[in-house]
């Protein structure tokens, strides 16, 4: 297919006459059938740049997304637009489920949304791996899950490097498919751990930099409790009416902030991974439709939402990771008119307010519990097994065998069988990230020049370069 005839479906399906760099580039590495890497910030654009390739071939372009309201809102678009988009999920009633199965079975799907659990589930595997069903693509949306560790971690992300191999196994001789992996918040550090555990072959990378003129970043420190919830109180007042998000650490936090904030006549509601699915997309639409003014949510919240209207973040407690803060701080402020983040953190000693510290040893205990339960596992299980028989054995077996192959411990020989091998273990997960998140909070230097170092952009925020859009440039005039 020619540029032209590209530039001209672009133009009848989107309305769009120009494609916005680096849009043409990845979609013309995904026709040429090419693994494809892209850091790419939230608004940029990135979902066409998979969806449009997926219409332009023949067969069925899959993509792995982590959220049921991400799948819904994509498919329900191209629907609107008369294109052969499905998504399978948790949610779908019995005769939905059915009938997208037989349209997957009968070639009739360009694009299928499922989640990492979905694709590996039976019913789609069987069909997936029918010789004759051509398949043209594998997309991972939101590629920074597969890299982040915590209680809303899935295991399945680290089997899906072996879906590939497995699945081309039953094909035609010479027969092949591009995986392609989409995030907006990625170092270098995950890109190398995306990369590995996807098996992408000489992958075509392009990043764009984090930076966004019209965010202003703030951090302020509080001394106690009280202060902490006063400063966030002036934080939301200042902004009257407009639109924002509060991010807290746990889902107890969401619940207790979210009751208190509404008792001072907020429209406001919790909301977390402990949530029902229905009472999630509820939520989700409130928040969306203006009925809410905002939610008090953990990470669980966000992921692919599009609302451009988000004049401010608040981290009532600081996230682990600085790839987090950027994935969550980045959800303001996508229509390109200005929002403000800002972000509470206790001052260092923590003697009148050890919340800080206290929670990130309790989320420390939780990595090392992991670890620790990996180990005795390793020590249980047979050296060769499956992914089902380890989960009927454990409450948590598949966690800790995804932890094994984050350790080089374990090979995946196909997505549902394992075999362990001896490898020196790479200690615990997120160590380093933790420290980059605690000199952005506590460090002296331009807060988007530190973000722009850790995602390998330093040589756009240069030794002389003031952001102007922080707390400490704007403190230094």
């Amino acid at each position: 297919m020619s540029w032209p005839q590209v530039q001209d479906a672009f133009q009848r399906i989107w309305g769009y006459r120009d494609f916005r760099p680096p849009q043409d580039t990845i979609i013309q590495s995904l026709l040429e059938q090419r693994d494809t890497l892209v850091v790419m910030p939230t608004g940029g654009g990135k979902s066409l740049c998979f969806q449009l390739p997926a219409l332009l071939q023949r067969g069925v372009t899959l993509v792995i997304s982590p959220l049921v309201a991400l799948m819904e809102d994509q498919v329900q678009d191209l629907r609107q637009r008369g294109l052969a988009a499905a998504a399978l999920h948790s949610e779908l009633a019995p005769r939905d489920r059915r009938q997208v199965l037989h349209d997957l079975e009968q070639q009739r799907l360009r694009l299928l949304y499922l989640s990492p659990e979905g694709l590996l589930s039976a019913p789609v595997w069987e069909r997936l791996s029918s010789p004759s069903l051509e398949i043209n693509g594998l997309i991972l949306d939101e590629a920074h899950c597969l890299v982040q560790w915590g209680e809303t971690f899935r295991p399945a992300y680290r089997r899906l490097g072996a879906v590939r191999p497995a699945l081309l196994a039953g094909k035609a001789t010479g027969v092949s498919f591009p995986i392609a992996a989409f995030t907006a918040t990625a170092d270098p550090a995950a890109q190398g751990t995306i990369g590995t555990v996807l098996g992408l072959q000489n992958p075509k990378r392009l990043r764009l930099s984090p930076y966004r003129p019209q965010l202003t970043l703030g951090v302020q420190t509080v001394w106690t409790p009280q202060q902490r919830r006063q400063k966030l109180g002036r934080f939301i007042q200042a902004h009257g009416q407009q639109a924002g998000l509060v991010y807290v650490r746990t889902r107890r936090d969401s619940e207790a902030l979210a009751q208190e904030l509404r008792q001072q006549g907020y429209r406001v509601a919790p909301y977390h991974a402990g949530l029902t699915a229905r009472d999630r997309r509820q939520r989700e639409a409130d928040w969306l439709g203006d009925r809410l003014q905002f939610v008090v949510c953990t990470n669980a919240f966000g992921m692919g939402v599009n609302k451009p209207n988000v004049r401010w973040v608040a981290h009532f407690h600081a996230p682990c990771l600085l790839t987090e803060y950027v994935q969550e701080v980045g959800r303001a402020g996508r229509d390109g008119q200005p929002a403000t983040a800002l972000t509470l953190v206790s001052e260092p000693t923590g003697l009148l307010d050890p919340s800080d510290r206290q929670r990130s040893q309790f989320f420390a205990r939780q990595a090392q519990a992991l670890q620790q339960q990996a180990e005795a596992l390793a020590r249980a299980i047979p050296s060769t097994g499956t992914v089902a028989a380890v989960q009927k054995q454990f409450r948590d077996g598949a966690i800790a065998l995804s932890y094994l192959h984050s350790q080089g411990r374990l090979v995946w020989l196909d997505p549902f069988q394992y075999r362990l091998q001896a490898a020196p273990a790479t200690g615990a997960t997120g160590g380093a990230g933790d420290a980059a998140m605690h000199r952005y909070l506590h460090g002296r230097d331009c807060r988007w020049r530190q973000i722009l170092a850790q995602f390998g952009f330093r040589h756009q925020g240069g030794q002389q370069w003031h952001c102007g859009h922080c707390d400490r440039c704007r403190a230094k005039g």
